[in-house]
């Protein structure tokens, strides 16, 4: 949506206009549930996260100053409030899940070929959910969202010399605890 429809759209969403709000949902409802994805790993966490950012954007749009950075920013920080909420009330309140088997899709590979990447890719999101939520935030604009390091710069509001450099000290960390997981096995 070109920059000059959305902040009219958002002129009329902050002066109470639902159908222009429901605009502003449609376009970035996938791109918030994404993130809130990748930082729960839950879909059912995930789905009422989601809800509860734009159910408080809706609340609070009157609010909303526009400083210059996209409206996404506003909606990604209200995001990020909500996931450090959530990780904290759930460190206080450990569940168990009943199950933790890793789906499998057999597509003509081997099971346990099927059985090894799924493994690996919940490895490297248990390393990943462990970083710092700055670094997970990073690495989630960046390889879900593909958004480059201009627009996370805009959205974290950092320099983009500031998010390359962030991005490169993620990749090492990553790397070592990966090669350090290795190691262990």
């Amino acid at each position: 949506m070109p920059e000059s429809e959305e902040q009219d759209i958002l002129l009329h969403a902050s002066q109470g206009d639902l159908e222009a709000f429901g605009v502003l949902y449609a376009n970035y409802v996938e791109r918030i549930y994404n993130y809130v994805y990748y930082r729960t790993g839950n879909v059912h966490d995930a789905e009422d996260l989601t809800a509860r950012v734009f159910f408080r954007a809706m609340h609070h749009i009157q609010t909303y100053t526009d400083r210059g950075v996209p409206f996404s920013a506003w909606l990604y920080r209200i995001a990020h409030n909500l996931i450090a909420n959530w990780h904290r009330d759930r460190s206080r309140h450990q569940e168990i899940p009943l199950t933790d088997a890793p789906t499998l899709h057999y597509k003509g590979e081997p099971p346990e070929s099927a059985l090894e990447q799924t493994q690996e890719r919940d490895a490297l999101l248990r390393l990943i959910r462990h970083l710092p939520a700055e670094r997970q935030h990073l690495l989630i604009l960046k390889f879900v969202e593909h958004m480059s390091n201009t627009e996370i710069g805009e959205t974290m509001g950092r320099s983009e010399g500031a998010v390359k450099s962030l991005y490169h000290r993620t990749l090492l960390s990553l790397r070592d605890e990966l090669e350090s997981v290795n190691l262990d096995e």
